[in-house]
């Protein structure tokens, strides 16, 4: 509940309308509570992260990308009945229309591809425009949908902006071997395959961040599950969001060799800049999803050949602990999935795309659970303006 005291801004006179008490604002709402959610929970001091309470860690081990999403969505590990029928579900809705990949055709080719994306996800709502928010059969379609036609439009724009037809999704195989089957029409390798899988669980939720609220705040309008989707596209392409993963490697390119890192930090920590792929909000240990990715990029090193630009990185983070790691800042997810996703010969720039592929699980998760207790989102704020000015005809100013 907002209080209300005394207008204190220069300018007002005491007689002027209450406002805001300006002691409850908080930049970017840190730590403040904007809803309650039972889908994700995060300890940043021990570094623990869990889904409807069970360990991410754990789901990336022994889980599968859609029963994850499965657990997300609905609140429960399915029944295996429930999973093959889900699966199914999936993959006989992993084509999208050909209108959408002529429309993908008349993209820019030098367009960003999460431009590409919000584009594309939301033109889905033109063609499942009928809205039963309260009909389980509809949730359930959506989802459905959602996860099954993400990939195929990020694999299409790939093979567009290179002037090559998309390739047909194959309802012969897993969601991530699917996936990277459509980015090079060969069929994965089975470690390639798991490790991306394990991947998505890792990026599929995340308690409020930046993308996950925007959907609830576009949920709470009651608008479509495309548009929803859509919105939270748009604010995961935010560099400060799922775009550093891309920056990451701009960043270790830049540093060049390991002997040019202690250098390299210290004159950054000197002007300021922001170490991409350290610090998170919610941690104040090493993320712990940094940590298994740094392991699965170990596994992809030990079977298709290791990349020096691991080696720099391990000495970045490992200077970095000296100079951040007193302030709480160590590697976040961003940190290792760059060099997870080079190695599987991702290009770059459909790092982030990927992380919404990810996402997509939890943000649909968020969707039915703001339908279940919804309330538009409307916050107040501090005022700052000017007040009471007279208006001044054009000729006079």
């Amino acid at each position: 509940m907002v209080e209300r005291g005394s207008d204190s801004r220069p300018g007002r006179s005491g007689s002027a309308a209450a406002g805001p008490d300006q002691s409850l604002y908080r930049p970017g709402l840190e730590g403040v509570p904007a809803t309650q959610s039972a889908i994700c929970d995060i300890d940043g001091h021990l570094g623990q992260l869990t889904y409807r309470g069970y360990d991410a860690a754990t789901l990336a081990a022994r889980s599968s990308f859609l029963e994850t999403a499965f657990l997300l969505v609905w609140g429960e590990l399915p029944t295996a009945d429930q999973l093959e029928q889900f699966e199914q579900e999936v993959q006989m809705h992993r084509r999208v229309s050909f209108r959408i990949r002529d429309m993908m055709k008349s993209f820019p080719s030098q367009g960003h591809p999460m431009d590409a994306l919000q584009a594309s996800a939301a033109s889905l709502g033109l063609f499942y425009s009928r809205r039963a928010l309260d009909n389980p059969e509809y949730i359930y379609g959506a989802v459905v949908r959602l996860l099954a036609k993400i990939p195929t439009m990020v694999a299409a724009f790939q093979l567009i902006r290179k002037g090559q037809d998309p390739i047909q999704p194959r309802d012969d195989l897993p969601y991530a071997a699917n996936f990277l089957y459509m980015l090079t029409e060969r069929e994965p390798d089975p470690l390639a395959a798991r490790i991306l899988d394990a991947c998505l669980i890792l990026h599929a939720e995340h308690s409020l961040n930046a993308s996950t609220f925007s959907a609830r705040v576009t949920a709470s309008t009651l608008t479509d599950p495309y548009a929803v989707v859509a919105s939270a596209v748009g604010t995961l392409a935010g560099p400060l969001h799922g775009g550093a993963n891309e920056d990451v490697l701009t960043m270790l390119e830049e540093i060049g060799s390991e002997d040019r890192v202690e250098l390299w930090l210290d004159r950054a920590i000197a002007n300021r800049q922001k170490i991409m792929g350290f610090g998170h909000r919610e941690y104040k240990v090493k993320d712990p999803r940094a940590v298994i990715l740094q392991r699965l990029a170990e596994e992809l090193f030990e079977r298709f050949g290791h990349d020096p630009m691991y080696d720099l990185a391990r000495r970045l983070e490992e200077i970095a602990a000296t100079r951040l790691g007193p302030k709480g800042i160590y590697p976040n997810v961003d940190f290792y999935s760059g060099l997870v996703y080079r190695k599987l010969g991702i290009p770059c720039d459909l790092f982030t795309p990927i992380f919404a592929i990810a996402r997509t699980a939890g943000w649909l998760a968020h969707w039915k659970e703001q339908l279940g207790a919804n309330r538009i989102f409307r916050p107040s704020q501090i005022y700052t303006g000017c007040a009471h000015r007279d208006w001044q005809p054009l000729e006079a100013r």
